[in-house]
């Protein structure tokens, strides 16, 4: 029976000390590595060894070592090592390179995994609701579509895979107390956080055999430094995160992280509107099996012969080319979304046949809202406004198939 070991910090056994580090450290000397051996060293001074670079205390329960690292051999580069023997080693490895490191170095941090398969994730805080991982939902014209709303609206996968692994990948490299106090819970704003993540999740173990897991985050400023996040008004102006202070804790860690102003603000951006889809059409294009089109009070119809890819396009018997009018729909995506109704003047109403026994059609309807923009509404229900720019190239394209008119 294997008997666990306890790795204590004697200044403070509160501290979580990594026992694979450590055991990192007590590896570089198990194989010394000895490049050439000097025998019955008398002058030590002649290779940094009388006043050392660092020394290095190690202990067993019969036998203690006093290792010391010197200088740098001039030929070669390798450094002199002093054990206690009474001989010098160069050695081919640079203990150095492992033992330069603080006590921060050595803790046990937290994890949070890489989530290769997810079934929930939670949002309270700043924002409540639940996303839901649903294959084969039939609630989506996009068979991409696995993740759900509690209202069974679609989010967009990347952008839900990217808030993910902006969650794995946020940076815990520097925390401000390895055992908070309640005090310093409320000093960091954990007692109450802005944003708790809850993630349930699957992944392959090292028998790859699937294991199910829970992890909680709660991200959080200090109560003093809350405020609004604001949104950059200028679309070629970057928010500026370098001034945000934020901190992070993992489950009931007592360690508590601090994070740069670029990770809260990523992890922070968890709305529906941040990670449903910000096109208008979202869907696979091959899908699409006929276009009506209502363009400046006349009806226009565009068809298709053929599947997929292998898919040809007509308008009133003569084949034409979508490439225009693809990429016009591809790039119609919101600039902000809203539910206000649409009031102003119609640009352009598209009905897209789709070979979807659940989704047969999606109507697309933009409406003049100002000089700027348009606003789009999908099947009768405000969606965003666009900008109106897009909105033209959009109509252009149609006009150079319907009436042939050129841009």
């Amino acid at each position: 029976m294997s008997v666990p070991v306890f790795i204590l910090y004697d200044e403070d056994s509160a501290f979580p000390v990594d026992e694979e580090k450590i055991s990192d450290l007590l590896s570089q000397f198990s194989e010394f590595g000895v490049s050439f051996i000097i025998e019955n060293v008398e002058d030590y001074g002649q290779y940094g060894l009388d006043d050392p670079e660092c020394t290095i205390d190690i202990a067993t329960a019969e036998q203690s070592y006093e290792i010391k690292l010197g200088d740098f051999s001039q030929m070669d580069e390798q450094r002199y090592v002093d054990i206690g023997d009474g001989n010098v080693y160069l050695v081919s490895t640079d203990p150095m390179d492992a033992y330069d490191v603080e006590l921060s170095d050595l803790i046990l941090d937290d994890e949070i995994p890489d989530f290769e398969s997810v079934s929930h994730i939670t949002f309270a805080g700043t924002e409540s609701y639940t996303v839901t991982y649903e294959e084969d939902s039939g609630k989506s014209y996009s068979a991409d579509d696995v993740y759900f709303n509690p209202d069974g609206e679609p989010l967009d996968s990347d952008l839900v895979d990217s808030y993910l692994g902006s969650l794995s990948g946020v940076d815990l490299s520097e925390y401000v107390t390895y055992n908070a106090t309640d005090e310093e819970l409320e000093t960091h704003g954990m007692n109450d956080p802005e944003l708790t993540v809850t993630v349930d999740y699957s992944a392959l173990d090292e028998e790859d055999e699937e294991v199910f897991g829970i992890v909680v985050v709660s991200i959080a400023r200090a109560p003093d430094d809350r405020a609004t996040l604001e949104t950059a008004s200028d679309e070629d102006e970057e928010e500026d995160t370098s001034d945000i202070t934020a901190y992070l804790r993992v489950g009931e860690s007592q360690i508590i992280y601090k994070i740069s102003g670029d990770d809260f603000t990523a992890l922070m951006d968890a709305s529906y509107d941040s990670l449903r889809h910000q096109q208008v059409f979202w869907g696979d294009f091959d899908d699409v099996t006929q276009i009506d089109i209502a363009l400046e009070g006349e009806s226009h119809s565009i068809t298709s012969s053929g599947e997929g890819d292998d898919r040809t396009w007509s308008y009133n018997g003569t084949e034409v080319d979508l490439t225009d009018f693809t990429d016009a729909l591809e790039a119609l995506t919101a600039d902000c979304f809203t539910d206000e109704a649409a009031s102003g003047q119609e640009e352009i109403s598209l009905t897209l046949h789709l070979d979807n026994e659940d989704f047969p059609t999606v109507n697309i309807q933009i409406t003049r809202y100002d000089g700027e923009l348009c606003l789009v509404s999908v099947d009768g229900e405000s969606v965003c406004l666009v900008s109106r720019t897009d909105a033209m190239n959009l109509v252009e394209a149609v006009q150079t198939i319907v009436l042939g008119q050129s841009e």
